[in-house]
């Protein structure tokens, strides 16, 4: 086939341009090339030579335009094909539109605009070399869905355009073995299995070039380009073919012209039905093969087919599902010490002293505690707080601080390990040199307008903006992201707020003196209630200001036009990881570093905004309210992400469903049945990972309070593996397949948050909890010269570490509840460690405070230094790429080059010889009539 080398644009009038379609793409053509030669590639001559070849000839197209239209065609009965009519072109991709001319609507110049755009649209894809084919909808007559194919010369232009590394020859080198070689008879459950799904065939590979077509492994040109590959390439077309020019400014990509409504969707097709195979013997079936082998409850406990999900999907989900899986298999060593760690709390919180004194009648009940707010709060006895003690004593315990230290060491090794994998998968998967091969993106070639002189080159090349206005720029959308972060943590004031307000209301309301008989009185303590409901009004706050921010970080990263996807999503990912840890972390940092240290006492509290007194803890300490807060974010936060990725595409499946139930006895093609699923999205796996790294953010940096914390996070990923796979083989139209080497920018902020967990987890068990204060006291003040006792013990804990005040030293005593009996008592207890009224320094620290502050430093500068220093110990030893997959790199980079270069020794050795049988011949032409 011959390309076409005219191209066809609409000219429309200035007061016929409608407002829909924004601004981006729209550009000068006389200052912009079709793809801007960026990248110094040898493919950017070729673009500049395509710009001329297929321009040139339209001119200013002042008079009426000479559209080329799809052919139209009935649907010929047959819901499986994945082939034009006369079975034998693929499809690539499907458009959909909604015909004008069968529109209920009024407005007939906006509908006649948006066909004519259409019209210069597909027909520049035709002249552009593409064929499409039109089908009128089965179900509803308004739909016309245009099936795009690329032949085979398109196809290798635009392969080489790309970069594409396309196979060579079979590879013999890639001999993966197993860790666990020895339990093969165990580990074969967990495979898939290879009769069902059949490894795939492996490769050298290179970027394909046509003049070296025949070095290729070519065998059959159908299947040559997987696809997956076939979808990658009509995309990046599509994204790419102009549809409209208004004063020289051209406007151009598939993505506009579906945002403004012209089409109604443009995705690539399912290869079958989920459910069952296709009739078409030539399918592969790959989608039912997946959900078969993935996505089904019943394959839950099998290892995923990475390699079939990478073929079909492409390698960025690919690599999602792989970091996941890997992921998920780390947090089950996680989740074993974890839960060891828990019930290594929970079978010695009988053993807890200072618990019983808090529970025991002659104790605890006959402590009273001062009030801890200024009106309606009255005195209250201890041993209200007796459950909430016992549950303290699982969580605050000894196995905690060797859990905090296992887990630095843990996400160390987890990074470390996953950074081999991920280099294996480059090697297999073929990326390992991606970054050469990326394209800039459509919207940043559209704003490629100055003319710069490249450092390197010292040719003229353009960008969409000067050195200033890319200043301007990233001052504009630093701003924006700290106006939005001011706007989290001015919510955070407002639930502190909230927790003052509310303490007051719950002392005064529920009951004052402690019944042992009263079940609920046991748990619902006024400290209880403000932590809970402090915590639900947290999380919807939480997701209220995510869904907002979510639009504002893509307005902002639209704004700082970033060149290639890859930049632009790890740009969107640091904006966007940066706001959601703020969001979803202040509330836990202010229980875990700030409620209780800063109140003062009794005689002199310490007031918020000069109204509010700040709140104080428990005498046990707030690592009981961290450990609730984190329960409610981390499992309120899965049931809402469950609900969104599951239920609404599901309803929304079924209420599409519904509308066309009265038609169901028709069979629909394979293109309106993809066309009634849910599309992806435009950030595409976006969410997944920040789903994910949140999670993970919980789980490490403040796993301390809540050692179960990692065996909640394995089953939440065992099922969010298959729930992702469910809805994307099920529920979603295929995505545009996508490379991708490694998972970007989620790598960097995983490193900085085992970095900082290991400063959190030290503090929180330093500042939060008293394992420090009950060490000092176990080992300097329970025995002489502070103590009382002839031998180490923790008795007399709990009177030892609560102060003295007396009652007539208020300055704005507590009245309208004054606590019942209060008559016999003079004094009340409070959480510090001060001198009793009547010493000489009354109300100062005693000398117990500074042991224990002494203690706590020491603590986390210790603990920090041995686990860092672990840390980098492991990071050393463990190199990033393993010994074997450089090999293998090496190995397959010199035997391609060797064979490129034995291929191209052949051809020029065997044009060296036509051409000197040439000169042979010449030579005795002309000298045999001069011997004769």
């Amino acid at each position: 086939m011959q390309m076409m080398t005219r191209d066809v644009l609409l000219e429309m009038d200035q007061e016929e341009e409608d407002d829909d379609d924004g601004d981006i793409g729209d550009v000068p053509a006389s200052r912009r090339p079709f793809l801007t030669p960026h990248t110094l590639h040898s493919s950017s001559r070729v673009l500049e030579n395509l710009e001329q070849t297929v321009v040139s000839s339209f001119g200013t197209l002042e008079s009426q335009p000479d559209f080329q239209t799809p052919e139209f065609e009935e649907f010929n009965g047959k819901p499986d094909s994945l082939f034009f009519n006369d079975g034998q072109r693929r499809i690539d991709f499907v458009l959909v539109y909604e015909d004008e001319s069968r529109k209920e609507t009024n407005k007939k110049g906006s509908n006649e605009k948006q066909r004519r755009k259409r019209r210069a649209y597909e027909s520049n894809l035709i002249c552009g070399g593409l064929q499409l084919e039109a089908t009128r909808s089965i179900l509803d007559d308004k739909l016309v869905f245009v099936k795009v194919h690329a032949p085979w010369e398109v196809l290798c232009m635009y392969a080489e355009i790309m970069h594409i590394k396309l196979p060579l020859k079979p590879n013999d080198l890639k001999t993966r073995t197993s860790a666990f070689g020895n339990f093969s008879w165990f580990t074969k459950v967990l495979q898939v299995d290879e009769s069902i799904i059949k490894p795939e065939q492996e490769f050298f590979t290179a970027p394909f070039e046509k003049n070296r077509m025949n070095d290729f492994y070519i065998q059959d040109r159908d299947t040559f380009f997987n696809p997956a590959t076939r979808s990658r390439i009509v995309y990046f077309i599509l994204c790419r073919i102009k549809y409209q020019v208004r004063d020289n400014v051209k406007k151009f990509g598939i993505n506009k012209l579906v945002s403004s409504g012209i089409y109604k969707a443009a995705f690539p097709l399912h290869d079958c039905n989920f459910s069952h195979k296709s009739e078409d013997l030539s399918c592969p079936n790959e989608r039912y093969l997946l959900y078969r082998e993935w996505a089904h409850p019943r394959s839950i406990y099998k290892k995923q087919p990475l390699d079939l999900i990478r073929k079909y999907y492409g390698e960025k989900i690919g690599i999602y599902f792989a970091w996941l899986g890997y992921y998920t298999q780390m947090l089950l060593l996680a989740a074993v010490v974890g839960v060891a760690c828990f019930l290594y709390g929970y079978v010695n919180q009988n053993n807890c002293t200072w618990s019983k004194e808090v529970c025991h009648p002659d104790i605890g009940g006959k402590i009273i505690m001062c009030p801890q707010c200024d009106r309606l709060c009255p005195f209250w006895k201890l041993n209200i707080t007796c459950e909430s003690s016992k549950k303290l004593c699982i969580f605050d315990s000894f196995g905690t601080l060797v859990f905090a230290v296992f887990m630095g060491v843990w996400v160390t090794l987890f990074l470390e390990f996953w950074k081999r994998r991920q280099a294996e998968l480059e090697y297999e998967w073929d990326t390992v040199e991606l970054q050469q091969e990326e394209q800039a993106r459509p919207e940043y070639e559209a704003r490629c307008t100055h003319v710069v002189i490249n450092e390197i080159t010292q040719e003229e090349e353009r960008v969409p903006f000067t050195t200033w206005g890319k200043c301007i720029r990233i001052a504009l959308c630093a701003s924006a992201v700290l106006f939005w972060i001011l706007l989290i943590i001015a919510s955070v004031i407002g639930i502190i707020v909230y927790r003052l307000s509310v303490f007051i209301v719950f002392s005064a309301k529920l009951p004052k003196n402690f019944n042992g008989t009263d079940p609920i009185q046991k748990y619902l303590t006024p400290q209880t209630a403000t932590s809970i409901t402090a915590s639900l009004i947290s999380f919807i706050i939480i997701m209220i200001l995510n869904t907002i921010y979510e639009k504002v970080a893509i307005m902002i990263t639209n704004f700082e036009l970033p060149r290639t996807q890859t930049d632009y999503e790890n740009s969107l990912t640091m904006k966007m990881f940066l706001f959601q840890f703020v969001n979803y972390y202040s509330s836990c940092f202010y229980i875990a570093f700030f409620k209780g240290k800063f109140v003062g006492y009794p005689g002199d509290p310490v007031y918020w905004l000069g109204k509010y007194r700040n709140e104080e803890c428990d005498p046990g300490g707030c690592l009981l309210e961290l450990t609730t807060q984190l329960t409610i974010i981390m499992g309120g936060k899965a049931i809402w992400n469950n609900i969104q990725e599951v239920l609404l595409p599901w309803v929304k499946n079924l209420i599409g469903r519904c509308r066309t139930v009265s038609r169901a006895e028709k069979i629909a093609p394979r293109w309106e049945q993809d066309y009634h699923l849910q599309p992806m999205g435009k950030l595409g796996l976006f969410y997944e990972y920040l789903e994910m790294i949140i999670q993970f953010g919980f789980v490490t940096l403040f796993v301390a309070s809540f050692p179960l914390a990692p065996l909640l996070a394995l089953v939440n990923n065992i099922l969010e593996i298959r729930v992702d796979a469910w809805k994307m083989t099920t529920q979603y139209r295929r995505m545009v397949p996508e490379k991708a080497q490694d998972i970007g920018a989620w790598q960097p902020i995983m490193q900085g948050i085992a970095i900082l967990a290991v400063v959190t987890n030290a503090m929180i068990i330093a500042f939060t909890s008293d394992m420090i204060p009950r060490l000092v006291y176990y080992w300097s003040f329970s025995v002489p010269p502070y103590g009382d006792h002839t031998h180490y013990t923790m008795e007399g804990y709990i009177n030892n570490t609560l102060s003295y005040f007396n009652i007539a030293d208020f300055k704005n005593r507590s009245k309208g509840n004054p606590y019942s009996g209060l008559e016999k008592h003079t004094t009340c207890r409070y959480r510090d460690f001060r001198y009793p009224p009547g010493h000489p320094q009354e109300y100062k620290h005693n000398i117990y405070y500074w042991h224990v502050i002494a203690a706590k430093l020491a603590f986390i500068i210790v603990m920090e230094h041995i686990i860092y220093s672990v840390k980098f110990f492991i990071s050393y030893a463990i190199p990033d790429v393993s010994k074997s997959t450089k090999s293998k790199i090496k190995r397959e980079k010199y035997l391609t080059q060797k064979l490129l270069h034995e291929n191209h020794l052949k051809d020029v050795t065997k044009n060296m010889g036509v051409i000197a049988e040439r000169m042979v011949e010449v030579v005795d032409n002309n000298l045999r009539p001069k011997l004769e």
